[in-house]
C-alpha cells in the first residue's frame, strides 16, 4: 500500500472516477493520507461526488507521474468518526480553510478491497492487493 500512497502524493492530483446513473464521472482529488492502516481520501458531503460514492461506492482512481501510470479500483467506505476527519485535516491543514472534523460536510471514505495497477509503456503491469 505505501508505494501507492507515495505514487498518489508524489503525483499530486488524481483523477476519481464515480458512476451517477450509467453515466460515468472523473474529476481531480488531491488528499490521501493513510490512518490506522487504511488509504483515506476527503471530500465534502455537499458535493455530486459524495452522493456518487454513497450511491454506488465502486470507484477508481488514476494518475500517472515521470511516463509510468496507476488505476486503483476497489470501494470507498465512510468512516464517520471524528478522528479519521481530524486526521485527514492535520495532514492537509491549507483544506481547514472550507473544513473542520465536526462541520457536518467534511467526511473521509478508506478504500476497502483495493486493486492497484502500475503500468508504463516500457515495463510490465505490476499488480499490488490490499
Amino acid at each position: 500500500m505505501q508505494r501507492v500512497v507515495d505514487f498518489l502524493k508524489e503525483a499530486q492530483t488524481y483523477y476519481l472516477a464515480t458512476v451517477e446513473g450509467d453515466q460515468p464521472r472523473v474529476r481531480p482529488f488531491g488528499t490521501v493520507n493513510v490512518f490506522e492502516g487504511k488509504l483515506y481520501i476527503q471530500t465534502g458531503k455537499v458535493k455530486d461526488v459524495s452522493r456518487q460514492i454513497h450511491a454506488n461506492p465502486k470507484v477508481e482512481i488514476c494518475a500517472f507521474k515521470n511516463g509510468e501510470w496507476l488505476r486503483l479500483s476497489g470501494r470507498l467506505v465512510e468512516d464517520d468518526r471524528t478522528e479519521a476527519r481530524q486526521a485527514m485535516l492535520d495532514t492537509y491543514p491549507e483544506l481547514q480553510n472550507m473544513y473542520s472534523a465536526d462541520d457536518g460536510n467534511t467526511e473521509v471514505f478508506y478504500i476497502d478491497g483495493a486493486t492497484a495497477v502500475f503500468s508504463s509503456f516500457t515495463s510490465a503491469p505490476v499488480t499490488v492487493k490490499f
